[in-house]
């Protein structure tokens, strides 16, 4: 498979970069005050016939995710629980722990993604494995 980087604005990477620290400050900073909602990353390919649109959510229950199509919108929105070594739930339940570095997002998330304008709308597809939701948007 050949991957061929789309050409951005000047300083989109930088941008991105900066946007990508910020949140790792503020991650550092404000890791025992979690926001009300977290925003899972997302990769955009283009293929000939389709955008496909890749979200990490490892750890998310395929139950929690709610995807819908509005407005040139893809809406994702869903939950993660705190995540908790299966071996140790009940004893974590059962007694105080203390947490000394929380940095992996839990609670309720939203991403949206615009869509382009040629994009069938009823033929959009979804497949989640692997902790990631593939995304299928077909070209009209």
């Amino acid at each position: 498979m050949t991957v061929e980087v789309a050409s951005e604005p000047p300083f989109g990477s930088v941008a991105r970069q900066m946007n990508k620290l910020v949140d790792q400050m503020n991650k550092g900073y404000y890791n025992f005050l979690p926001n009300e909602t977290w925003t899972p990353s997302v990769n955009l390919y283009e293929t000939e016939t389709a955008y496909v649109v890749c979200v990490d959510l490892a750890g998310v229950d395929k139950e929690k995710i709610d995807l819908t199509v509005a407005d040139q919108r893809l809406k994702l929105r869903g939950a993660r629980a705190v995540p908790i070594q299966p071996d140790t739930e009940a004893e974590m339940a059962s007694k105080r722990v203390k947490v000394h570095l929380m940095e992996i997002d839990h609670g309720g998330f939203s991403r949206e993604v615009e869509l382009p304008h040629d994009v069938e709308h009823d033929k959009i597809s979804a497949n989640y494995r692997n902790g990631m939701l593939w995304i299928e948007l077909p070209k009209k």
